[in-house]
């Protein structure tokens, strides 16, 4: 090919190529530095994007797996603060019941004892029936228990059932204080219902720290997950920041290098004169 041809220009191409290679490398830095990724789609990089996305998919499984660990730990919450409540009543009714057993009280005493057992009695099953949450209550009769998503596999853990409402009944239909007689049977049942309330509180908060441990456990995992995709399509933007200056100086001597490429014709009209 001619060195002096006007018909083809062979610097201005090399330059003209140079120009857009460095154009196209600074539109991929500036991508990177607006998103704040180095993949943001498979053609940046096939095989990271394709993780990533997986990945991705992981963490709004975690977050679904976070959710429903939340609505065990409201759960819990609600049926431990309805437990703990009936478990203060009851040693006020233990209270009522060892007056109701003292000889000593008149016909009339005996008659308020017992009218104060009843209402006490009836407030426990108030108290296991406001203890429900999100339509679900650990501690009615016929109660089965919770299975908690645990993690992005389909595992399980049980929160489980606790039926405090067949020793109520039992309560309220068997025992008075009628006569210190009464009284002093009465008093048996409420024993035995107070085991039963604090076995309950046991499998309660046992349940609570199960269900709080795998909340942290989640959490961790989440946090871990998330640092591991932005391993793969977080972008360096100090490194970016870096390069970005030094591709603009490229871009400006590329084009003083095309316009001086583009003149060199000019010099063959020199010729001419």
């Amino acid at each position: 090919m001619p060195v002096n041809s006007i018909n083809t220009n062979t610097s201005a191409l090399v330059a003209l190529q140079a120009l857009n290679a460095t154009n196209r490398e600074l539109d991929t830095v500036q991508d990177r530095i607006s998103t704040g990724l180095k993949v943001t789609g498979a053609v940046d990089d096939a095989s990271s994007f394709s993780i990533a996305q997986g990945i991705r998919s992981d963490l709004k499984s975690y977050a679904a797996v976070s959710q429903g660990i939340s609505n065990a730990k409201g759960l819990l919450t609600v049926t431990l603060a309805g437990v703990t409540t009936i478990s203060d009543l009851l040693g006020d009714i233990k209270k009522k019941v060892i007056e109701g057993m003292n000889p000593a009280n008149t016909s009339q005493q005996q008659a308020i004892l017992s009218a104060d057992y009843v209402q006490l009695v009836a407030q426990i099953e108030r108290l296991i029936d406001n203890s429900t949450y999100n339509d679900r209550n650990l501690l009615v009769s016929g109660a089965t228990d919770v299975n908690v998503i645990s993690n992005i596999d389909g595992a399980t853990i049980p929160v489980r059932a606790n039926d405090l409402m067949t020793g109520q009944v039992d309560l309220a239909t068997n025992t008075n204080l009628d006569t210190v007689a009464d009284a002093t049977t009465a008093l048996d049942e409420i024993n035995a219902y107070i085991g039963t309330v604090n076995t309950v509180l046991g499998n309660l908060g046992a349940d609570s720290r199960t269900i709080s441990y795998q909340d942290q456990f989640i959490s961790v995992l989440d946090d871990a997950t998330t640092t591991g995709l932005g391993d793969i399509v977080d972008a360096d933007l100090a490194k970016e920041s870096a390069r970005l200056q030094a591709i603009q100086v490229k871009q400006q001597l590329g084009t003083q290098t095309l316009s001086i490429a583009n003149q060199r014709p000019q010099v063959i009209l020199q010729l001419f004169g």
